[in-house]
Protein backbone atom coordinates (compact mmCIF):
# COMPACT_ATOMS: atom_id res chain seq x y z
CA UNK A 1 0.00 0.00 0.00
CA UNK A 2 1.48 3.29 -1.07
CA UNK A 3 1.34 6.71 0.90
CA UNK A 4 -0.87 8.17 -1.31
CA UNK A 5 -3.59 5.11 -1.44
CA UNK A 6 -3.13 5.07 2.55
CA UNK A 7 -4.08 8.54 2.40
CA UNK A 8 -7.26 8.49 0.23
CA UNK A 9 -8.40 5.85 2.49
CA UNK A 10 -8.83 7.88 5.13
CA UNK A 11 -9.84 11.19 3.71
CA UNK A 12 -13.33 12.07 2.63
CA UNK A 13 -13.67 11.86 -1.05
CA UNK A 14 -15.73 14.70 -2.79
CA UNK A 15 -18.93 13.67 -4.53
CA UNK A 16 -18.73 11.00 -2.06
CA UNK A 17 -22.50 10.92 -1.31
CA UNK A 18 -23.32 9.98 -5.13
CA UNK A 19 -19.95 7.52 -5.61
CA UNK A 20 -21.48 5.77 -2.53
CA UNK A 21 -24.32 4.98 -3.51
CA UNK A 22 -25.04 1.29 -2.68
CA UNK A 23 -25.97 0.52 -6.63
CA UNK A 24 -22.40 1.08 -7.60
CA UNK A 25 -20.96 -0.79 -4.72
CA UNK A 26 -20.20 -3.91 -7.30
CA UNK A 27 -18.60 -1.95 -9.32
CA UNK A 28 -15.77 -0.90 -6.88
CA UNK A 29 -15.61 -4.46 -5.79
CA UNK A 30 -15.39 -5.47 -9.24
CA UNK A 31 -12.40 -2.84 -10.29
CA UNK A 32 -10.63 -3.44 -6.82
CA UNK A 33 -10.11 -7.00 -7.88
CA UNK A 34 -8.58 -5.75 -11.15
CA UNK A 35 -6.37 -3.05 -9.96
CA UNK A 36 -5.01 -5.19 -7.48
CA UNK A 37 -3.96 -7.86 -9.97
CA UNK A 38 -1.11 -6.07 -10.39
CA UNK A 39 -1.60 -6.12 -14.39
CA UNK A 40 -1.91 -3.10 -16.64
CA UNK A 41 -5.98 -3.07 -17.57
CA UNK A 42 -8.05 -1.20 -20.22
CA UNK A 43 -11.58 -2.87 -19.82
CA UNK A 44 -13.41 -4.26 -17.10
CA UNK A 45 -16.20 -6.61 -17.27
CA UNK A 46 -18.78 -5.82 -14.56
CA UNK A 47 -22.26 -7.80 -13.15
CA UNK A 48 -24.32 -9.12 -13.83
CA UNK A 49 -25.59 -5.92 -12.79
CA UNK A 50 -29.74 -5.70 -11.73
CA UNK A 51 -31.50 -2.76 -13.20
CA UNK A 52 -30.84 -0.65 -10.35
CA UNK A 53 -27.19 -0.89 -10.72
CA UNK A 54 -27.45 -0.44 -14.18
CA UNK A 55 -29.44 2.56 -13.70
CA UNK A 56 -26.74 3.82 -11.19
CA UNK A 57 -24.05 3.04 -14.05
CA UNK A 58 -25.76 4.88 -16.42
CA UNK A 59 -25.88 7.92 -13.81
CA UNK A 60 -22.33 7.77 -13.49
CA UNK A 61 -21.33 7.60 -17.17
CA UNK A 62 -23.88 10.27 -18.50
CA UNK A 63 -25.30 7.16 -20.95
CA UNK A 64 -28.65 7.99 -22.70
CA UNK A 65 -29.60 4.77 -21.98
CA UNK A 66 -29.00 1.66 -20.19
CA UNK A 67 -26.09 -0.49 -20.23
CA UNK A 68 -26.26 -4.26 -20.79
CA UNK A 69 -26.42 -6.60 -17.65
CA UNK A 70 -22.45 -7.30 -17.92
CA UNK A 71 -21.43 -4.05 -19.60
CA UNK A 72 -17.44 -3.93 -21.09
CA UNK A 73 -16.33 -0.18 -19.59
CA UNK A 74 -12.83 1.45 -20.67
CA UNK A 75 -10.83 2.36 -17.92
CA UNK A 76 -10.45 5.32 -19.03
CA UNK A 77 -14.10 6.22 -19.38
CA UNK A 78 -14.41 5.54 -15.92
CA UNK A 79 -11.58 7.63 -14.79
CA UNK A 80 -13.12 10.72 -17.02
CA UNK A 81 -16.43 10.45 -14.81
CA UNK A 82 -14.74 9.59 -11.43
CA UNK A 83 -12.50 12.69 -12.28
CA UNK A 84 -15.51 14.84 -13.35
CA UNK A 85 -17.34 13.99 -10.04
CA UNK A 86 -14.81 14.12 -7.55
CA UNK A 87 -11.22 15.20 -8.62
CA UNK A 88 -9.55 11.69 -8.12
CA UNK A 89 -8.78 9.31 -9.93
CA UNK A 90 -10.37 5.93 -10.24
CA UNK A 91 -7.62 3.88 -8.20
CA UNK A 92 -7.89 6.71 -5.59
CA UNK A 93 -11.81 6.25 -5.16
CA UNK A 94 -11.20 2.58 -5.21
CA UNK A 95 -8.93 2.84 -2.23
CA UNK A 96 -11.37 4.96 0.00
CA UNK A 97 -14.50 2.64 -0.79
CA UNK A 98 -13.01 -0.51 -0.66
CA UNK A 99 -9.93 -1.07 0.84
CA UNK A 100 -5.91 -0.16 0.10
CA UNK A 101 -5.17 -2.27 -3.09
CA UNK A 102 -2.70 -4.68 -3.39
CA UNK A 103 -0.14 -6.00 -6.01
CA UNK A 104 -0.84 -9.86 -6.53
CA UNK A 105 0.97 -10.23 -9.91
CA UNK A 106 3.96 -8.30 -8.36
CA UNK A 107 3.69 -10.26 -4.79
CA UNK A 108 3.87 -13.43 -7.06
CA UNK A 109 7.19 -12.14 -8.23
CA UNK A 110 8.46 -11.71 -5.35
CA UNK A 111 7.33 -14.94 -3.65
CA UNK A 112 8.92 -16.98 -6.96
CA UNK A 113 12.45 -14.39 -6.58
CA UNK A 114 12.08 -15.60 -3.24
CA UNK A 115 11.94 -19.24 -4.27
CA UNK A 116 14.26 -19.17 -6.67
CA UNK A 117 17.07 -17.09 -4.81
CA UNK A 118 16.18 -20.67 -1.84
CA UNK A 119 17.16 -23.15 -4.61
CA UNK A 120 19.90 -21.49 -6.21
CA UNK A 121 21.50 -21.00 -2.40
CA UNK A 122 21.19 -24.60 -1.93
CA UNK A 123 22.70 -25.57 -4.92
CA UNK A 124 25.23 -23.40 -4.36
CA UNK A 125 26.16 -23.82 -0.81
CA UNK A 126 29.45 -25.22 -0.18
CA UNK A 127 28.52 -28.25 1.55
CA UNK A 128 27.04 -29.40 -1.43
CA UNK A 129 29.48 -28.33 -4.34
CA UNK A 130 32.39 -29.67 -2.28
CA UNK A 131 30.28 -33.36 -2.43
CA UNK A 132 28.50 -33.08 -6.04
CA UNK A 133 26.59 -36.43 -5.17
CA UNK A 134 24.30 -33.76 -3.06
CA UNK A 135 23.28 -31.76 -6.06
CA UNK A 136 21.26 -34.97 -6.50
CA UNK A 137 19.49 -33.83 -3.01
CA UNK A 138 19.19 -30.56 -3.56
CA UNK A 139 17.14 -31.45 -6.52
CA UNK A 140 15.11 -33.82 -4.60
CA UNK A 141 14.69 -30.69 -2.07
CA UNK A 142 13.29 -28.70 -4.96
CA UNK A 143 11.01 -31.31 -6.47
CA UNK A 144 9.64 -31.92 -2.77
CA UNK A 145 8.37 -27.93 -2.59
CA UNK A 146 8.84 -25.89 -0.01
CA UNK A 147 7.95 -26.54 3.98
CA UNK A 148 4.45 -25.15 4.39
CA UNK A 149 4.98 -23.37 1.28
CA UNK A 150 7.11 -20.97 3.17
CA UNK A 151 10.39 -20.23 2.09
CA UNK A 152 11.92 -19.00 5.33
CA UNK A 153 11.00 -22.59 7.46
CA UNK A 154 12.52 -24.45 4.26
CA UNK A 155 15.81 -22.04 4.57
CA UNK A 156 16.07 -22.85 7.97
CA UNK A 157 15.37 -26.53 7.49
CA UNK A 158 17.56 -27.22 5.12
CA UNK A 159 20.49 -24.98 6.97
CA UNK A 160 20.17 -27.30 10.01
CA UNK A 161 20.30 -30.30 7.12
CA UNK A 162 23.36 -28.68 6.03
CA UNK A 163 24.59 -28.13 9.11
CA UNK A 164 24.16 -31.56 10.14
CA UNK A 165 25.68 -33.33 6.58
CA UNK A 166 28.65 -30.94 7.26
CA UNK A 167 29.45 -32.83 10.97
CA UNK A 168 29.58 -36.09 9.40
CA UNK A 169 31.21 -38.61 10.01
CA UNK A 170 30.40 -38.56 13.90
CA UNK A 171 31.97 -39.24 17.04
CA UNK A 172 30.61 -42.45 17.70
CA UNK A 173 27.89 -40.85 19.68
CA UNK A 174 23.90 -41.56 20.15
CA UNK A 175 21.76 -40.09 17.94
CA UNK A 176 20.31 -37.28 20.28
CA UNK A 177 23.87 -36.75 21.48
CA UNK A 178 24.80 -35.84 18.19
CA UNK A 179 21.60 -33.50 17.55
CA UNK A 180 22.33 -31.62 21.14
CA UNK A 181 26.27 -30.89 20.02
CA UNK A 182 25.48 -30.16 16.45
CA UNK A 183 22.19 -28.25 16.79
CA UNK A 184 22.35 -26.01 20.24
CA UNK A 185 20.97 -28.55 22.56
CA UNK A 186 18.17 -29.55 19.92
CA UNK A 187 17.79 -33.60 21.21
CA UNK A 188 14.82 -34.60 19.68
CA UNK A 189 15.65 -32.74 15.90
CA UNK A 190 17.07 -35.80 14.34
CA UNK A 191 14.61 -38.37 16.06
CA UNK A 192 12.76 -41.60 14.22
CA UNK A 193 10.62 -39.35 12.18
CA UNK A 194 11.43 -35.89 12.68
CA UNK A 195 11.56 -33.73 9.08
CA UNK A 196 15.07 -32.88 9.65
CA UNK A 197 15.80 -36.83 9.94
CA UNK A 198 14.17 -37.80 6.96
CA UNK A 199 15.56 -35.21 4.88
CA UNK A 200 19.74 -36.02 6.13
CA UNK A 201 18.50 -39.40 5.87
CA UNK A 202 17.62 -39.17 2.18
CA UNK A 203 21.04 -36.80 1.65
CA UNK A 204 23.43 -39.88 3.41
CA UNK A 205 21.18 -42.26 0.96
CA UNK A 206 22.14 -40.38 -1.83
CA UNK A 207 25.92 -39.92 -0.59
CA UNK A 208 26.17 -43.66 -0.27
CA UNK A 209 24.10 -44.45 -3.22
CA UNK A 210 21.83 -46.58 -1.41
CA UNK A 211 17.98 -47.49 -1.18
CA UNK A 212 16.37 -44.74 1.30
CA UNK A 213 15.74 -46.67 4.61
CA UNK A 214 12.24 -47.77 5.23
CA UNK A 215 12.63 -49.56 8.18
CA UNK A 216 14.26 -48.45 11.32
CA UNK A 217 16.76 -51.19 11.38
CA UNK A 218 17.70 -49.69 8.33
CA UNK A 219 17.70 -45.74 9.82
CA UNK A 220 19.98 -46.95 12.19
CA UNK A 221 22.18 -48.90 9.82
CA UNK A 222 22.24 -45.61 7.83
CA UNK A 223 23.64 -43.59 11.06
CA UNK A 224 25.92 -45.86 12.13
CA UNK A 225 27.25 -45.26 8.89
CA UNK A 226 27.85 -41.83 9.33
CA UNK A 227 29.49 -42.18 12.53
CA UNK A 228 26.56 -41.69 14.44
CA UNK A 229 25.41 -44.14 17.13
CA UNK A 230 28.38 -46.03 16.51
CA UNK A 231 30.97 -47.22 19.03
CA UNK A 232 34.45 -46.54 19.80
CA UNK A 233 36.20 -50.14 18.95
CA UNK A 234 34.35 -50.84 15.89
CA UNK A 235 35.33 -48.07 13.92
CA UNK A 236 38.95 -48.59 12.94
CA UNK A 237 41.31 -47.28 10.58
CA UNK A 238 44.63 -48.63 9.14
CA UNK A 239 47.82 -46.95 9.74
CA UNK A 240 51.12 -48.12 8.59
CA UNK A 241 54.84 -46.53 8.10
CA UNK A 242 53.86 -43.97 10.44
CA UNK A 243 57.07 -43.05 13.58
CA UNK A 244 55.24 -40.76 16.03
CA UNK A 245 57.68 -38.88 18.21
CA UNK A 246 55.89 -39.28 22.00
CA UNK A 247 55.25 -42.17 24.69
CA UNK A 248 51.30 -41.76 24.35
CA UNK A 249 49.29 -44.85 23.18
CA UNK A 250 48.87 -43.85 19.38
CA UNK A 251 52.78 -43.04 19.45
CA UNK A 252 53.85 -46.07 20.75
CA UNK A 253 51.46 -48.45 18.97
CA UNK A 254 52.41 -46.63 15.56
CA UNK A 255 56.05 -46.72 16.06
CA UNK A 256 55.68 -50.79 17.06
CA UNK A 257 54.45 -51.58 13.81
CA UNK A 258 56.33 -49.52 11.80
CA UNK A 259 59.52 -50.75 12.60
CA UNK A 260 57.91 -54.52 11.88
CA UNK A 261 57.07 -53.66 8.95
CA UNK A 262 53.24 -53.95 9.98
CA UNK A 263 50.10 -51.44 9.66
CA UNK A 264 48.34 -50.77 12.91
CA UNK A 265 44.86 -51.28 13.30
CA UNK A 266 43.83 -48.03 15.38
CA UNK A 267 40.23 -47.89 16.81
CA UNK A 268 38.27 -44.61 17.33
CA UNK A 269 39.55 -44.90 21.48
CA UNK A 270 42.74 -44.52 20.42
CA UNK A 271 42.67 -41.59 17.77
CA UNK A 272 40.41 -39.83 20.40
CA UNK A 273 42.38 -40.00 23.43
CA UNK A 274 46.07 -40.52 21.37
CA UNK A 275 48.06 -38.88 24.32
CA UNK A 276 51.66 -37.46 23.85
CA UNK A 277 51.98 -37.52 19.66
CA UNK A 278 54.05 -35.66 17.62
CA UNK A 279 55.10 -36.15 14.01
CA UNK A 280 58.67 -36.84 12.94
CA UNK A 281 61.00 -33.30 12.20
CA UNK A 282 61.17 -33.42 8.38
CA UNK A 283 62.84 -30.91 5.90
CA UNK A 284 59.14 -30.05 4.48
CA UNK A 285 56.22 -30.84 5.78
CA UNK A 286 55.49 -34.70 6.18
CA UNK A 287 53.51 -36.48 3.58
CA UNK A 288 50.78 -38.78 4.19
CA UNK A 289 49.48 -40.95 1.65
CA UNK A 290 45.75 -42.02 1.83
CA UNK A 291 44.28 -45.08 -0.04
CA UNK A 292 40.79 -46.87 -0.25
CA UNK A 293 41.58 -50.15 -0.30
CA UNK A 294 43.38 -52.70 2.17
CA UNK A 295 45.25 -54.27 -0.67
CA UNK A 296 47.27 -51.43 -1.25
CA UNK A 297 48.59 -50.72 1.87
CA UNK A 298 49.50 -54.25 2.19
CA UNK A 299 51.42 -54.31 -1.50
CA UNK A 300 53.23 -51.44 0.03
CA UNK A 301 54.51 -53.03 3.21
CA UNK A 302 55.40 -55.84 1.74
CA UNK A 303 57.62 -53.98 -0.94
CA UNK A 304 58.97 -51.48 1.65
CA UNK A 305 59.00 -53.41 5.33
CA UNK A 306 60.00 -51.20 7.91
CA UNK A 307 60.81 -48.42 5.34
CA UNK A 308 57.62 -47.75 4.47
CA UNK A 309 56.10 -44.10 4.09
CA UNK A 310 53.46 -43.27 6.20
CA UNK A 311 50.13 -44.56 4.61
CA UNK A 312 46.67 -44.60 5.54
CA UNK A 313 43.74 -47.22 4.37
CA UNK A 314 40.43 -45.94 4.96
CA UNK A 315 38.91 -49.11 3.32
CA UNK A 316 36.34 -47.59 1.94
CA UNK A 317 34.06 -45.00 2.89
CA UNK A 318 36.01 -43.37 6.17
CA UNK A 319 34.21 -44.06 9.60
CA UNK A 320 34.74 -41.58 12.36
CA UNK A 321 38.41 -43.41 13.16
CA UNK A 322 39.68 -42.88 9.69
CA UNK A 323 38.54 -39.05 9.42
CA UNK A 324 39.36 -38.22 12.98
CA UNK A 325 43.30 -39.48 12.49
CA UNK A 326 43.28 -38.05 9.18
CA UNK A 327 42.52 -34.73 10.60
CA UNK A 328 45.04 -35.23 13.74
CA UNK A 329 47.93 -35.56 11.07
CA UNK A 330 46.48 -32.98 9.37
CA UNK A 331 46.66 -30.32 12.65
CA UNK A 332 49.63 -32.03 13.08
CA UNK A 333 51.51 -30.66 10.36
CA UNK A 334 51.04 -33.28 7.60
CA UNK A 335 50.29 -33.26 4.23
CA UNK A 336 47.35 -35.62 2.88
CA UNK A 337 47.10 -36.75 -0.38
CA UNK A 338 44.45 -39.33 -1.35
CA UNK A 339 43.70 -42.16 -3.95
CA UNK A 340 40.82 -44.44 -4.16
CA UNK A 341 39.15 -46.26 -7.05
CA UNK A 342 37.96 -44.82 -10.43
CA UNK A 343 34.34 -45.19 -10.12
CA UNK A 344 31.26 -43.89 -8.91
CA UNK A 345 31.46 -44.50 -5.66
CA UNK A 346 34.98 -44.39 -5.39
CA UNK A 347 34.95 -40.70 -6.98
CA UNK A 348 31.97 -40.11 -4.14
CA UNK A 349 34.75 -41.48 -1.47
CA UNK A 350 37.43 -39.24 -2.53
CA UNK A 351 35.48 -36.19 -2.64
CA UNK A 352 33.73 -36.78 1.23
CA UNK A 353 38.00 -37.17 1.93
CA UNK A 354 38.75 -34.35 0.51
CA UNK A 355 35.83 -31.80 1.75
CA UNK A 356 36.18 -33.40 5.70
CA UNK A 357 40.03 -33.12 5.68
CA UNK A 358 41.92 -30.83 3.51
CA UNK A 359 43.14 -33.68 1.74
CA UNK A 360 44.95 -33.13 -1.98
CA UNK A 361 43.89 -35.74 -4.68
CA UNK A 362 46.64 -38.20 -5.66
CA UNK A 363 46.57 -39.21 -9.11
CA UNK A 364 42.61 -38.44 -9.67
CA UNK A 365 42.81 -36.57 -12.36
CA UNK A 366 40.83 -37.15 -15.74
CA UNK A 367 44.82 -37.43 -17.39
CA UNK A 368 45.46 -40.31 -14.79
CA UNK A 369 41.89 -42.53 -15.57
CA UNK A 370 42.50 -41.74 -19.15
CA UNK A 371 46.26 -43.61 -18.61
CA UNK A 372 44.63 -46.45 -16.65
CA UNK A 373 41.65 -47.09 -18.85
CA UNK A 374 44.48 -47.75 -21.51
CA UNK A 375 45.77 -50.80 -19.70
CA UNK A 376 42.46 -51.70 -18.48
CA UNK A 377 40.30 -51.54 -21.36
CA UNK A 378 37.40 -54.29 -19.89
CA UNK A 379 36.49 -53.12 -16.67
CA UNK A 380 33.43 -53.54 -15.39
CA UNK A 381 31.09 -50.17 -15.49
CA UNK A 382 31.64 -47.39 -12.94
CA UNK A 383 28.08 -47.19 -11.89
CA UNK A 384 26.63 -43.44 -10.70
CA UNK A 385 28.88 -41.15 -12.07
CA UNK A 386 28.91 -37.55 -10.25
CA UNK A 387 31.39 -34.88 -9.80
CA UNK A 388 35.15 -34.33 -8.80
CA UNK A 389 35.51 -30.98 -7.66
CA UNK A 390 39.14 -31.19 -8.13
CA UNK A 391 38.97 -31.55 -11.79
CA UNK A 392 35.73 -31.41 -13.67
CA UNK A 393 36.78 -33.72 -16.28
CA UNK A 394 37.12 -36.35 -14.77
CA UNK A 395 33.68 -37.28 -14.61
CA UNK A 396 33.50 -36.30 -18.28
CA UNK A 397 36.56 -38.95 -19.06
CA UNK A 398 34.60 -41.82 -16.83
CA UNK A 399 31.07 -41.72 -18.94
CA UNK A 400 32.96 -41.48 -22.55
CA UNK A 401 34.82 -44.54 -21.20
CA UNK A 402 32.08 -46.02 -18.86
CA UNK A 403 34.78 -48.00 -17.56
CA UNK A 404 35.80 -48.47 -13.42
CA UNK A 405 39.30 -48.99 -12.86
CA UNK A 406 40.10 -49.78 -9.38
CA UNK A 407 42.80 -49.41 -7.19
CA UNK A 408 44.82 -52.14 -7.12
CA UNK A 409 45.13 -52.10 -11.31
CA UNK A 410 47.10 -49.03 -11.19
CA UNK A 411 49.10 -49.99 -7.53
CA UNK A 412 52.42 -50.26 -9.65
CA UNK A 413 52.12 -46.76 -10.25
CA UNK A 414 51.52 -45.93 -7.08
CA UNK A 415 53.95 -47.52 -5.45
CA UNK A 416 56.58 -45.87 -7.76
CA UNK A 417 55.04 -42.98 -6.00
CA UNK A 418 55.64 -44.28 -2.38
CA UNK A 419 59.08 -45.60 -3.33
CA UNK A 420 59.85 -42.18 -4.29
CA UNK A 421 58.75 -40.57 -0.57
CA UNK A 422 60.53 -43.57 1.13
CA UNK A 423 63.88 -42.87 -0.68
CA UNK A 424 63.67 -39.24 0.65
CA UNK A 425 62.45 -40.72 4.12
CA UNK A 426 65.21 -43.23 4.02
CA UNK A 427 67.59 -42.58 1.70
CA UNK A 428 70.40 -45.44 2.39
CA UNK A 429 67.86 -48.57 3.48
CA UNK A 430 65.74 -47.92 0.44
CA UNK A 431 68.32 -47.96 -1.82
CA UNK A 432 69.80 -51.46 -0.56
CA UNK A 433 65.62 -52.54 -0.56
CA UNK A 434 65.17 -51.54 -4.03
CA UNK A 435 69.00 -53.10 -5.38
CA UNK A 436 67.79 -56.80 -3.45
CA UNK A 437 63.74 -56.28 -5.07
CA UNK A 438 66.12 -55.94 -8.49
CA UNK A 439 67.94 -58.79 -8.17
CA UNK A 440 65.04 -60.74 -7.25
CA UNK A 441 63.07 -59.70 -10.00
CA UNK A 442 66.13 -60.63 -12.41
CA UNK A 443 66.62 -63.94 -11.29
CA UNK A 444 62.76 -64.86 -11.41
CA UNK A 445 63.20 -63.58 -14.56
CA UNK A 446 65.97 -66.08 -15.56
CA UNK A 447 64.37 -69.11 -14.21
CA UNK A 448 61.22 -68.12 -15.97
CA UNK A 449 63.24 -68.13 -19.70
CA UNK A 450 64.80 -71.45 -18.58
CA UNK A 451 61.25 -73.03 -17.42
CA UNK A 452 60.34 -71.81 -21.41
CA UNK A 453 63.66 -73.31 -22.90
Amino acid sequence: MTTEDAATATAPVPGETTLRRPELLPVWQTLHGRLSSGRPITRVRLGPLGETQREALADLLGLARLPDARPSVALTRLEEAVTELSGCTVREVVAALVGPLGDRAGERRRQEDERAGLWTWLAGHDTVRAQPALADWAASCRASGLVGGSVERTRTLLTDALTVIAEFPGQAEPVPVFAARVLNGHTHALDDGAPLSTLVLRALAILYDTAPPQSAAERRALWSRAGVADDELSSTVLLGGLRPVGDGLLARVARLCTEAGQAASLTLAHVRSPGELTLPATPAPLVVHVVENPSILALALRRFGSNCPPLVCTFGWPNSAAIQLLRLLAHQGAVLRYHGDFDGEGIRIAAYVLEKTGAHPWRMTAADYRSAVVCNTHGPQPGRITGAPWDPELAEAMAEHDIAVVEELVADVLLEDLAAAARQEHPSGCAVRDAHLTLQATEEALRGAVDRC
